[in-house]
């Protein structure tokens, strides 16, 4: 079982038994099973690019292949960044108390990239931050689920339901616009009264 989300405002911690939101919660499943002739389930699997290996689901989960076909385990992998120099890991959140920052404005909501939605169960929570939760009130925090070279964003909510945590990474719009405004520039002829009656 997961760890739960700690989380301080003013010097007081809440913590949130947390449970992933996902569309099979929300809408049911419905899956599609290929059967062999005997009507045995299928298991999926793929090709190697040389075709020399077969890869069954999960087994990229645990390292990858180099383009010399070296097996290299996950836990050698290093991350980089975009100069090239590597990242030292972050650890995970769970069960670490996170400073909430907020109340935060609905844009910066509106904003997150959200790709996890946490269902939150309160185990110990401050009265002050319930009553400012459900007043509408948004708070920002540092997530992790497990050890990564990047942590997340989460940011904690509530409405009438419950209590949620979405967690994502801020969303960076490239809006393009002119440097400055086009002027319309139109040639005007010097003599507008003479007009040339043999040209029609």
């Amino acid at each position: 079982m997961a760890k739960s989300i700690v989380v301080t405002l003013g010097g007081v911690e809440s913590s949130f038994a947390m449970d992933k939101l996902d569309r099979t919660k929300l809408y049911g499943r419905r899956e599609r099973r290929p059967l062999d002739p005997e009507g045995g389930r299928c298991q999926r699997a793929e090709l190697t690019r040389d075709g020399a290996l077969i890869v069954r689901a999960g087994m990229t989960a645990q390292g990858y292949f180099d383009e010399v076909g070296t097996w290299i385990p996950n836990r050698e992998l290093v991350g980089l960044d975009k100069a090239g120099n590597a990242l030292s890991q972050v650890p995970s959140t769970l069960g670490v108390a996170q400073a909430l920052q907020g109340p935060i404005a609905a844009e910066e909501v509106l904003d997150l990239a959200v790709r996890t939605v946490y269902v939150l169960e309160p185990e110990q929570l401050d009265p002050g931050l319930a009553e400012l939760l459900r007043g509408g009130a948004a708070f920002r925090f540092t997530f992790n689920y497990r050890p990564d070279f990047q942590a997340e964003t989460a940011i904690l909510i509530a409405n009438d339901t419950g209590y949620f945590a979405l967690v994502g990474r801020p969303a960076v719009s490239s809006w393009a616009a002119l440097e400055l405004p086009a002027t319309a520039t139109f040639d005007t002829p010097e003599d507008d009264d003479d007009l040339d009656f043999e040209m029609f």
